[in-house]
């Protein structure tokens, strides 16, 4: 059974900034402190682009088990999907944007599906579920215009 959360935050930037910021994987995102390792190069990305990630910067390849990506939907520059696999469980996030006029309007999904498990057990973490996901959505949204600043060239 999965566990779904949505939230909403609006930042100054054009659409185009904040497409950059947040769906082109770069190597090391200083913000969440991840590195990611893109698979078989096939040109730009886009749906079925695979890419591993891990904490901290690598120095070489990242460990065995580090979790498993993909991206899963690709509308430059309007919506990007990742589905990102560990070992217990699926985390899909997406993420829609909408100009404003004044900025650009970020809408953030976070899914977490359990890939083992009881479903009895999973019955009774739901509530606690519901809020972590919830949570996550919070705390990712709030890193959005550190994640718009470091694109954003100096004015």
């Amino acid at each position: 059974m999965a566990t779904t959360a949505s939230g909403v935050r609006t930042v100054p930037q054009p659409p185009d900034q904040v497409w950059r910021a947040l769906a082109v994987l770069e190597p090391y995102c200083s913000v969440c402190d991840v590195s990611y390792v893109l698979g078989e190069p096939t040109g730009a990305p886009g749906v079925g682009t695979t890419f591993v990630c891990a904490p901290g910067r690598l120095d070489g390849a990242p460990v065995a088990g580090a979790p498993q990506g993909e991206i899963v939907e690709w509308e430059a520059p309007r919506v990007v999907a990742t589905r990102l696999r560990l070992t217990p469980e699926t985390w899909t996030t997406r993420i829609e944007l909408c100009g404003t006029g004044d900025g650009t309007r970020v809408t953030m999904t976070v899914t977490h599906e359990p890939t083992s498990g009881s479903r009895v057990v999973r019955r009774l973490q739901r509530g606690a579920l519901r809020r972590l996901v919830q949570r996550t959505v919070d705390a990712e949204l709030a890193k959005v215009p550190a994640h718009v600043e470091r694109v954003t060239p100096p004015t």
